[in-house]
């Protein structure tokens, strides 16, 4: 019986460092970065969202990173082509998302119509200053609540975006842009 335990253990343990060499556990990278601090690390299977060179807001799932390259649903851009990226701060609705004030500050100033309508009041004293100052901070409030649901990232002097190769094809003999570095003396 010792001798079974052992033989599995020794089968357990080259099993167990064996699969790190079968496994693909290593996929590239693409970094946002603001002043050479990353704010965002996008892999595969993430959302992303961008604007391109071509003036298009696009979004969906990142499905592979190769060569430079994004696939976005399996449509290859390359990273020079992207312009912005969007980042979504949250999950929010549309009850979240300033249209419920919005439209509740709208509502507000036709509920004072429809009452001065009702009492048959001059047009001009339908909506009082407490109605309009009520109305304006609703639509107000929720126009910045509509803006700050999104992050757009411009690339560019603040913000870079960067890809990180994370295969290593081609070693560094190989290639001659890339000077391989000497140990220290």
């Amino acid at each position: 019986m010792p001798v079974l335990i052992f033989s599995m253990n020794k089968f357990l343990t080259t099993v167990f460092f064996l699969i790190p060499l079968i496994s693909l556990s290593q996929t590239d990278v693409l970094i946002l970065q603001k002043n050479g601090r990353n704010i965002k690390t996008f892999e595969t299977g993430m959302p992303i969202g961008f604007h391109t060179v071509y003036d298009q807001w696009l979004g969906g799932t990142i499905t592979a990173l190769r060569n430079d390259s994004i696939f976005l649903n399996n449509i290859p851009f390359h990273v020079h082509e992207i312009d912005a990226i969007r980042q979504d701060n949250a999950k929010w609705n549309y009850l979240t998302d300033g249209t419920l004030l919005i439209v509740a500050g709208v509502g507000v100033l036709v509920l004072n119509v429809v009452n001065g309508l009702y009492t048959n009041e001059s047009a001009g004293s339908w909506i009082k200053t407490s109605g309009w100052i009520t109305a304006g901070a609703f639509i107000i409030g929720g126009i910045l609540l509509r803006r700050a649901r999104y992050s757009d990232y411009k690339i560019g002097k603040k913000y870079t975006l960067h890809y990180l190769n994370m295969h290593v094809n081609n070693p560094v003999e190989n290639n001659p842009s890339v000077k391989p570095t000497e140990p220290a003396k």
